[in-house]
C-alpha cells in the first residue's frame, strides 16, 4: 500500500509541473476564437470581449498571431491607443474610448487571429478570427477553336476557364448542355490549378477535358465559380460555348433553292450537303440527255452550282459527289430530279403582216412550252386587250390600226411564268405628216435644229427644201423623225423651210414658220410647234399639207389676212356711201344747212336708208348712220328735216 501512495504522489507532482505558467499569451487553454468576417478593402472592427464589457477596459494590449508567434501591434492605456511600429502602425485606431479597435483596409495578408489581453480592472484574454473574402472576377472561358475528333482515344481539352484575383480559392464546376460534369475515368477528367498574386489574391484556372461524340457537335459548355462572402454564397457563370467536333461523314445530298415549283428566269441554286465534319470536297453532275452520262458542272467558290437565269435546258438529273479528304473515301448522293417549267419559241404568224386600206388580216400566234398555255392579243400603244386566243382577226383596216400588236403566251397553272412577241402591222398608204405646219421660235445666225416626223408604208422618205445636216432616226418600221441643222439666215428668215416626206404611193409636206425671239425671251422649248393645225386627209386617207407651187415667200399667217379683207371691205362699204351722197349733193336734192332735215322716202316695198344731218355739223362732219325701217318723224319736227333715199 505504501508503494501505491508513493507512485501516485509522483504521478500528480509531474502534473503539476507540465501545466503552462498563466500571464503568457497563447500558453493558456485556448477557447474558441470570435469569427469576424469582411471583404478586402473594407474596416474590421475588432472587440475585446463582450460588447457589454468594453468601456470598463482602461488596459489593454492587442497582439497579432501569425505561425503561433504573438506580435504587440497596440496598446491602450487609460482609454489611450497607441499603435506599435510595424506593418499595423498606420492602420489601428480606437473607435472612442473603451470603443473596438478599427482595422482597416484590409488585405488577405490580414487572416489570422488578433488577441487582446486586459489587466484592469481584471485579467482576461480575448481571441478573434479574423476572416476575409473577395468575390472574383466575371469568369473568362475559351474554346479549344482547333476542335476535337471523335475517335481520340483519350479525352481532349475542350474548354479552359480562369477566375481572376478572388479570396479564398473559389470551387470551379463544370456544365454541358446545363448539366454539371464529374470526373469520369477516360471520359471527362477536370485538372484545376491557382496562382497566388502578390496582393495576396488567387487566380484560379480550370481545364476541362473529355472524349466526345458526333451528338456533341452543338453541345453548351459553361464554367461556375462558387465563392463565399460576409452576406452568404454567391456563384458567377461564364458564357456559353461549343467546341468543334470532328467526324467522318456518312452521306451527301442535293439541295435546290428555291424550294418549289421553278420557271424560266428564276435564279436557282444547287448545293451539295454532308453529315461529316469538316465537309468533303464537293462535285455537281448533270446528266446529258444524249448520251445519259453523267458530266461534271463548274461551281463557285462556295460549292454551289447557280442557274441565273434558269432556263429550259437546265432540266435534268443532278447527283453530287463528295470526297473525305482525310479518309478519301467517296460517297455520292441520290439523283434529283430538276424540272424548269418554260414558255419559248412564242411566233406570230405572219411575221410581216401588211394590207390595203379597208382590207383584213389574219394574225396565229403559236408557243412551246411544258404546261397547258393561254393566248391574249394587247395593242401596243395602248395595252388594250383585244382577242383571247391564238388568233387575232383585223378587219376593214384604217391607217389608224397600224403599228405594234403583241401576244401573250402565258402558263395560268405557274404564276409568272409568260412570253410575249411584238409584231408590227403595216397598211399600205402615201406619207403621214404629224403636222401641216409649224411655228419655231429661233435667234438669227445661230445654228438650229427643225424636225420633221412623218408615217407610212413604205416607210416615207423625208428630204429638206433648205441645205443643212440632216439625220433619220427610225421610230418604227412605218415612221421616221428626221432632223436638219441649219444656220438662221434673214434668207432662211423669209422663206421658211419645207420638210417633204414620199415613197411609192404619194408624197405630203410640212411647212415650218421661222420667227425671231430675243435672247431673254428665248427658252429651252423655243424650238418647239407654238401651235398645231388639222392637216386634210386625201383620198388614200393620208394628211396633206396646201402649199401653192413655185412660191418664193410663204403666206402670213392666217389670222393676219383675216383682218387686211375686213379692213378692205370696210373702206369700199364707206366709199360707196360718200359716192351716194355726193350725187345727190350735186343734183341738189341734198342742202347743206346748218338746220333743218330732208326726208327721201324710198319706194314702197324697198329697204329704207335714213341718214340724219345735224343743224349744227357742217357737210363734212356729218356722219353716217345705220339703216333702219322704224317710225319717221314729220318734216320741220324739232328744227331738223330727213332726207330719204330712195332706191
Amino acid at each position: 500500500m505504501e508503494l501505491v501512495r508513493l507512485l501516485c504522489a509522483f504521478l500528480l507532482a509531474a502534473c503539476c509541473c507540465c501545466r503552462p505558467a498563466a500571464g503568457v499569451p497563447g500558453e493558456a487553454e485556448r477557447p474558441v476564437p470570435e469569427l469576424v468576417e469582411v471583404e478586402v478593402g473594407s474596416t474590421a472592427l475588432l472587440k475585446c470581449g463582450p460588447s457589454h464589457s468594453q468601456g470598463n477596459l482602461s488596459h489593454v494590449d492587442w497582439f497579432s498571431v501569425h505561425k503561433e508567434k504573438p506580435t504587440l501591434i497596440f496598446r491602450v492605456r487609460q482609454g489611450q491607443g497607441q499603435s506599435e511600429p510595424g506593418e499595423y502602425q498606420h492602420r489601428l485606431s480606437l473607435q472612442g474610448r473603451g470603443g473596438p479597435l478599427a482595422l482597416t483596409q484590409v488585405t488577405p495578408h490580414d487572416e489570422r487571429i488578433f488577441l487582446c489581453q486586459s489587466k484592469r480592472p481584471r485579467s482576461q484574454e480575448h481571441r478573434i478570427q479574423l476572416r476575409v473574402y473577395k468575390a472574383p472576377e466575371e469568369p473568362n472561358i475559351q474554346v479549344n477553336v482547333l476542335g476535337i475528333p471523335v475517335n481520340s482515344e483519350e479525352p481532349e481539352e475542350v474548354a479552359t476557364c480562369v477566375g481572376r484575383n478572388g479570396y479564398p480559392i473559389p470551387q470551379v464546376i463544370w456544365y454541358k448542355n446545363g448539366r454539371p460534369l464529374k470526373e469520369e475515368k477516360n471520359r471527362v477528367h477536370i485538372q484545376s490549378s491557382q496562382i497566388v498574386e502578390s496582393s495576396g489574391l488567387y487566380t484560379l484556372q480550370s481545364v476541362l477535358k473529355a472524349q466526345l461524340v458526333k451528338e456533341d457537335k452543338d453541345a453548351q459548355f459553361y464554367c461556375e465559380l462558387n465563392y463565399r462572402l460576409p452576406s452568404g454564397n454567391h456563384m458567377k457563370e461564364s458564357r456559353e460555348v461549343s467546341v468543334p467536333v470532328f467526324y467522318p461523314t456518312e452521306k451527301v445530298w442535293l439541295e435546290v433553292e428555291p424550294v418549289g415549283v421553278l420557271k424560266e428566269g428564276d435564279h436557282v441554286e444547287i448545293r451539295c450537303l454532308a453529315d461529316g465534319n469538316p465537309p468533303p470536297h464537293f462535285s455537281i453532275s448533270k446528266q446529258n440527255p444524249s448520251t445519259g452520262e453523267m458530266e461534271e458542272q463548274r461551281i463557285n467558290d462556295s460549292g454551289v452550282l447557280v442557274l441565273e437565269p434558269a432556263q429550259k435546258e437546265h432540266s435534268g438529273l443532278y447527283e453530287c459527289q463528295g470526297l473525305d479528304l482525310h479518309t478519301m473515301a467517296s460517297l455520292l448522293s441520290e439523283p434529283q430530279e430538276l424540272l424548269v417549267n418554260y414558255v419559248s419559241d412564242v411566233r406570230v404568224s405572219p411575221t410581216a403582216p401588211e394590207s390595203q386600206e379597208g382590207g383584213s388580216l389574219t394574225l396565229t400566234c403559236e408557243a412551246e412550252s411544258n404546261q397547258p398555255l393561254e393566248f391574249q392579243w394587247l395593242r401596243e400603244k395602248t395595252g388594250q386587250v383585244l382577242e383571247t386566243g391564238p388568233t387575232l382577226q383585223l378587219h376593214n383596216l384604217k391607217r389608224e390600226a397600224g403599228g405594234g400588236y403583241r401576244c401573250v403566251a402565258s402558263a395560268p397553272s405557274i404564276p409568272g411564268l409568260n412570253r410575249t412577241q411584238l409584231v408590227n402591222v403595216a397598211i399600205f398608204g402615201p406619207p403621214w405628216m404629224a403636222f401641216k405646219e409649224r411655228k419655231v421660235w429661233v435667234k438669227e445666225n445661230a445654228a438650229w435644229n427643225l424636225s420633221c416626223e412623218a408615217s407610212g408604208h413604205p416607210r416615207p422618205i423625208i428630204s429638206w427644201n433648205v441645205n443643212g445636216t440632216a439625220s433619220e432616226q427610225e421610230r418604227d418600221p412605218q415612221r421616221v423623225l428626221s432632223t436638219l441643222n441649219v444656220l438662221v439666215t434673214p434668207e432662211l428668215l423669209a422663206t421658211g423651210a419645207e420638210c417633204m416626206a414620199s415613197n411609192s404611193l404619194g408624197k405630203n409636206t410640212t411647212i415650218i414658220f421661222l420667227e425671231l425671239v430675243s435672247l431673254t425671251t428665248l427658252t429651252p422649248d423655243s424650238n418647239k410647234t407654238t401651235g398645231l393645225s388639222t392637216s386634210t386627209v386625201s383620198p388614200h386617207g393620208c394628211a396633206r399639207a396646201s402649199l401653192p407651187p413655185q412660191r418664193k415667200k410663204l403666206p402670213e399667217p392666217e389670222s393676219k389676212g383675216v383682218v387686211i379683207v375686213a379692213v378692205t371691205v370696210c373702206i369700199l362699204v364707206l366709199a360707196v356711201l360718200g359716192a351716194v351722197l355726193y350725187f345727190f349733193y350735186k343734183k341738189g336734192k341734198l342742202p347743206c344747212g346748218r338746220s333743218g332735215k330732208q326726208e327721201i322716202t324710198p319706194p314702197s316695198g324697198k329697204s329704207e336708208f335714213v341718214v340724219e344731218v345735224k343743224s349744227d355739223k357742217l357737210p363734212e362732219e356729218m356722219g353716217l348712220l345705220q339703216g333702219s325701217n322704224g317710225d319717221k318723224r314729220a318734216p320741220g319736227d324739232q328744227g331738223e328735216k330727213y332726207i330719204d333715199l330712195r332706191h
